[in-house]
C-alpha cells in the first residue's frame, strides 16, 4: 500500500511540475490528509506512515529541481506552513514557533518538519502551484490567480486530488497583448 501511494504521489509531482512549468526556486504547497488517503474522514485517523510515503514520493524531485515544499498544516495550527528556512529568508517570510504533531499540524507537516534540513514555520506563502491531497484546502496559499489543473490521475489513496498552477494577473483591457509564456 505504501509504495503505491509514493509511487501515485510522485506521478502526480512530476505531471504539476511540468503543468504548471515550475522552475528553480518556485513554491509548491502541499496539503495532505493522510486520514483520506487511508479512506478515513479527513482529521480522524492520522497515519505517519502514510504521510511518509507522500513525502517520499514527492520530496526527492523538488529538491533534484530545486523547487521549495511547503507543507501546510491541518486546522490546528491554522494552516500555517512548514517549509525549509532558505525559502523563508528568500521570501522574507516571518517564522512563527510551533513544531507539528500527527494530531496538531497533521503527519504530513510533521514529516516534512522531521526530514527538512532546517525546517520553518510560517503563517503564509504565496505559492505557485499547488496538490492538495484530500481536501485540505491550500488556496490561501496559491498565488492570487490559481489555475486548475488536471492530472491522469484523480487520487493518491483513497484521497481525491486537486491541483492548481498560477499565472500572473491579466491587466490592461481589450487593447491589451499578454506574454502567451505566462498563461
Amino acid at each position: 500500500m505504501f509504495e503505491e501511494i509514493q509511487k501515485q504521489t510522485c506521478q502526480a509531482v512530476w505531471e504539476l511540475i511540468e503543468i504548471a512549468k515550475l522552475k528553480e526556486k518556485d513554491i509548491l504547497i502541499v496539503g495532505c490528509s493522510s486520514s483520506e488517503v487511508g479512506g478515513h474522514k479527513i482529521g480522524s485517523d492520522s497515519s505517519p506512515q502514510i504521510a511518509d510515503a507522500i513525502f517520499a514520493g514527492l520530496y526527492p524531485l523538488l529538491q533534484e529541481k530545486g523547487i521549495f515544499l511547503a507543507a501546510q498544516c491541518c486546522e490546528h495550527l491554522n494552516r500555517a506552513v512548514i517549509l525549509e528556512r532558505a525559502a523563508a529568508d528568500i521570501y522574507r517570510l516571518e517564522p512563527v514557533n510551533v513544531v507539528p504533531q500527527p494530531k496538531a499540524g497533521g503527519s504530513f507537516a510533521t514529516a516534512a518538519y522531521r526530514e527538512f534540513s532546517d525546517p520553518v514555520a510560517v503563517e503564509e506563502v504565496k505559492a505557485d502551484a499547488g496538490l492538495d491531497i484530500g481536501g485540505t484546502l491550500i488556496g490561501m496559499h496559491l498565488k492570487k490567480v490559481a489555475v486548475p489543473v488536471r492530472l491522469s490521475i484523480a487520487k493518491i489513496g483513497e484521497a481525491n486530488i486537486l491541483c492548481a498552477r498560477t499565472r500572473p494577473k491579466f491587466i490592461g483591457g481589450v487593447r491589451a497583448h499578454y506574454n502567451e509564456e505566462l498563461m
